[in-house]
């Protein structure tokens, strides 16, 4: 995804519960609309229009050709915690799942952290967690309590791995010689002359090319910590898992954000569930990379039909359980039947008004995009 198409989207980073969205930071745009005309838009010129491409939708009411952003100085340091833990049963999975809720409620629903706790079909919790702004110390400290919880019952859970807990000056974070040297973060390019400095996410080799099977969202707000019944988010995680993996973005949710993150939010297109959501389900399913009508390299419709049913049946057992308040449009289902209400909520109406402004002919048109209707 670029620039552009990130703000437009509404926009998480890993460090959003700090900073806040994509969205929120533009300052000013430079945006071809569909009568030709170059407009530079920012809260002053064309405010109803700045409105729209700060969350709106990509391809909706433009082509920006150009952003203003807002900056923030770098926190002293950005970190990571990894970790991978197996339930012996269904019962230990259970109290294992209460447990981590209980404590990301308790010490890590705050500005510092983000990123996935993972809830697998086979009874395994799968930690990937960023942080910024604590020292390797405290961050140690931090998950010393739950990682004790869980070496007391050694009969209950195994780690996969030891746990990785590990913190780096922030200007360090994408220096490719320091990055080469953390297992399993950066892959080298491996073609012929590649420069040394060229390294990539590992986590991203997969998404290169795959075939999505499946993709759903819900926004899962904050009350479900600590309100509603006791243990209703816990048994609709593990509910959604006996189906599929769900994964909760905790970075996509501004509850638990600075005053400042959540107010400029208001300012944005999205749905305003996300100021008050702790974090995003998400549950989706790929293949590798695939190619329609190319023999031999065919996507496999009967498996990933298949697997669509199970990540539709792992949305519904959460959805059965507790309350959700919407999607995020760039992870969401191609098939969102509310996709209007679930997207912008409120701000849908607003929406339609500046395409009917700046594209009465709908010349841009995009799937489950803003429409003059």
């Amino acid at each position: 995804m670029g620039v552009a198409g990130l703000v437009q989207s509404g926009g998480f980073g890993s460090f959003s519960k700090a900073f806040g969205l994509a969205a929120a930071g533009l300052i000013e745009a430079e945006v071809i609309t569909a009568d030709g005309a170059i407009r530079t838009v920012n809260e002053k010129r064309d405010p109803e229009l700045f409105f729209a491409l700060k969350g709106g939708g990509g391809g909706t009411f433009g082509i920006v050709t150009r952003l203003t952003l807002r900056t923030y100085d770098l926190p002293e340091t950005f970190g990571a915690v990894f970790a991978t833990i197996s339930a012996s049963s269904d019962d230990a999975f259970r109290d294992l799942i209460r447990e981590i809720l209980s404590f990301y409620a308790v010490s890590l629903f705050n500005p510092h952290w983000g990123e996935q706790i993972a809830f697998r079909p086979n009874n395994v919790l799968a930690l990937s967690m960023l942080f910024q702004g604590l020292p390797q110390e405290q961050a140690e400290g931090v998950w010393a309590p739950f990682l004790g919880w869980v070496r007391a019952r050694s009969r209950d859970y195994r780690f996969g791995s030891e746990p990785v807990i590990m913190s780096v000056p922030a200007r360090a974070f994408w220096n490719p010689d320091i990055l080469r040297n953390l297992p399993g973060i950066v892959l080298p390019d491996d073609q012929p002359g590649a420069s040394k400095d060229r390294v990539f996410w590992a986590g991203n080799r997969e998404e290169s090319g795959q075939y999505i099977h499946a993709c759903q969202s819900a926004w899962l707000p904050a009350d479900l910590l600590s309100g509603g019944p006791p243990g209703a988010l816990a048994d609709a995680l593990f509910a959604a898992s006996r189906h599929w993996s769900i994964a909760l973005h905790t970075n996509k949710g501004l509850a638990g954000a600075p005053a400042f993150a959540r107010e400029a939010a208001t300012t944005t297109a999205m749905n305003p569930a996300v100021r008050d959501a702790f974090a995003l389900a998400i549950i989706g399913a790929e293949g590798p990379p695939a190619y329609p009508g190319v023999a031999g390299h065919e996507p496999d419709v009967a498996h990933a039909r298949r697997e669509a049913e199970r990540v539709a049946a792992a949305m519904k057992a959460l959805k059965s359980r507790v309350v959700t308040t919407g999607s995020y449009l760039a992870e969401s289902d191609y098939f969102e039947s509310d996709w209007q209400q679930s997207y912008w909520g409120k701000n849908y109406g607003r929406l339609q008004a500046v395409k009917r402004q700046y594209d009465p002919e709908e010349l841009f048109c995009v799937h489950h995009g803003a429409t003059n209707g």
